[in-house]
């Protein structure tokens, strides 16, 4: 016999579903839906074969508009990463009323607490300390603290202000309320709203204290923090990057914290896993975190969470609710790309 169950394509690599629900919503999701499990490989003529037939895909496989026309009733796609990818005809889905979703709230607030983490470590050699203490060279007293420094009343310059941002502003506030933010996606006013002070990219770097790259990758900011860019920050700056690291020139970026008297955080890189001969791993005034910040086992499950809440109102004709929607507007100057690791 027969199923009319709704099917659902589970591909959402490199995470499993198993990562992604609790053993109570994978029941509901079994007893509910037929778990079509995609390929790692030949995933072309996978979704070739079976595109026509399924309602939902859990994961952002590469669907070009060839592919994605094999389609007769599918109704969302829940891609659960932080942002949108480069790899399909979202004017297709657009134009068929298909979801494209995003999981990419859930990451806001363990990126936010690790930026914030990261910050208070290098302002007061933390990573330092324990490496000297585990090798029993620890230096006890204000020996080890004569360059640290308070967050208090420095000076905050945001590079974006999306989710992350947003998350970000109300942990630093206990601190300072000097906080300016860049981003030519949103209006003065949005920013304003949140207490902070609207700035130009060359006023921030010249002028803040702690800068976080927070921005997501798009086609216009491919590579935007260059030497040229970078040689507006003064000396002494903190420099956290916790976005995508295709913002910034890498090269461009490791001669200027070679060579300049600055600190910095970085949590992505430009290739993951990063080599281990890769040059930038010799500086020491530098905190490498692997790409990490939003890697929670509850946030993960959260995602799954919210996936799972939005499918239940689609499939019942209801706009989905907690998951990012891609917009039209922006979502095809988006440039980032999949990642490898969970």
């Amino acid at each position: 016999m027969t199923s009319n169950k709704p099917i659902i394509i589970t591909d959402p690599y490199p995470r499993t579903m198993d990562i992604l629900f609790s053993k109570e919503n994978l029941k509901y999701l079994k007893k509910n839906f037929t778990l079509i499990k995609a390929p790692k490989v030949n995933k072309k003529k996978f979704y070739k074969e079976n595109l026509s037939k399924v309602s939902y895909i859990f994961g952002q496989p590469d669907l070009p508009t060839e592919l994605i026309k094999k389609q007769s009733k599918l109704k969302a796609i829940f891609n659960v990463e932080s942002n949108f990818m480069d790899n399909m005809d979202y004017d297709y889905c657009f134009e068929n009323n298909i979801h494209v979703l995003a999981t990419s709230p859930v990451f806001a607030q363990p990126v936010a607490e690790m930026a914030l983490g990261l910050t208070l470590s290098i302002a007061r050699s933390i990573h330092i300390a324990h490496d000297d203490f585990i090798r029993g060279k620890e230096k006890y007293g204000g020996e080890i603290s004569q360059n640290n420094f308070l967050i208090k009343n420095k000076k905050i310059g945001l590079l974006g202000f999306g989710d992350l941002a947003k998350s970000l502003v109300p942990l630093l506030r206990p601190f300072t309320d000097e906080i300016m933010a860049y981003d030519p996606w949103v209006p003065d006013l949005e920013i304003k709203k949140s207490n902070v002070k609207p700035s130009t990219l060359k006023n921030l770097l010249s002028s803040s204290e702690i800068i976080y790259v927070l921005a997501t990758i798009t086609s216009s900011n491919q590579g935007m923090i260059n030497e040229k860019v970078l040689n507006n920050i003064k000396d002494n700056t903190v420099f956290v990057l916790m976005s995508r690291a295709a913002i910034i020139n890498f090269e461009d970026f490791y001669k200027f914290l070679k060579k300049r008297k600055v600190f910095a955080a970085i949590d992505v890189f430009p290739i993951e896993p990063l080599p281990k001969d890769h040059k930038i791993r010799k500086l020491t005034n530098v905190i490498f975190s692997p790409h990490r910040a939003g890697a929670l086992d509850s946030v993960f499950k959260e995602m799954g969470d919210i996936v799972l809440a939005d499918l239940k109102l689609i499939n019942k004709g209801l706009p989905p609710r907690l998951c990012k929607k891609a917009i039209k507007e922006t979502v095809r100057h988006l440039r980032s790309k999949p990642v490898d690791i969970n």
